[in-house]
C-alpha cells in the first residue's frame, strides 16, 4: 500500500519497513496473543521518491526524530493491528507534511504603541506592589 503525501509526492510500499509488536494496556486475553502494535520506519536519507531540496529540507526538520537517517513512528492506540497500520501511516503522512513545509523567515519589527504602554503600566504595577513591601524608613 503506497502513501500518498501530496499529488506530486507518493512513498512506495516497498520503502516502508513494518514491525509489529503486543500492545500495551487493556484488552484481555486477546492483548497477549495478537500482535497490535504497528511501527512503521521509513529511510528518508536513502528514498529514492524524494528530490533532494525535499530530502535535505526533511532531514533537517525531522533530525530530532531521526535514527540513521530514518523516522519511525508507532500506533497502538487501537486494538485492531489494521487499524494500528491506518494510524502509522497517517502519522507518518502527517510528520512529511509538515516537514516540507519551508520554515518562515521571521521578519523584526516594532512593538506597538499599545503593547509597550501595557508594558510600561503592567511595570509600574510591579513597581508600585515592590515598594509597598519595603519598611518604612526609620527617622
Amino acid at each position: 500500500m503506497d502513501l500518498e503525501i501530496s499529488p506530486s509526492l507518493t512513498i512506495p510500499s516497498w520503502e516502508l519497513s513494518w514491525r509489529f509488536s503486543r500492545s500495551s494496556g487493556p484488552g484481555g486475553q486477546h492483548v497477549n496473543t495478537t500482535d497490535t502494535r504497528a511501527e512503521l520506519t521509513w529511510d528518508v536519507a536513502a528514498s529514492a521518491t524524494l528530490t533532494d531540496e525535499q530530502r535535505q529540507l526533511l532531514l533537517k526538520s525531522l533530525a530530532k526524530r531521526l535514527v540513521a537517517g530514518a523516522v519511525t513512528v508507532t500506533a497502538s492506540e487501537d486494538r485492531s493491528q489494521l487499524r494500528n497500520r491506518e494510524l502509522a501511516l497517517a502519522k507518518l503522512a502527517g510528520l512529511i507534511r509538515a516537514g516540507l513545509v519551508p520554515a518562515t523567515v521571521r521578519r523584526a519589527s516594532k512593538p506597538t504603541r499599545g503593547s509597550a504602554r501595557r508594558h510600561r503600566v503592567a511595570k509600574e504595577h510591579r513597581s508600585a506592589t515592590k515598594q509597598q513591601r519595603r519598611r518604612p524608613a526609620a527617622d
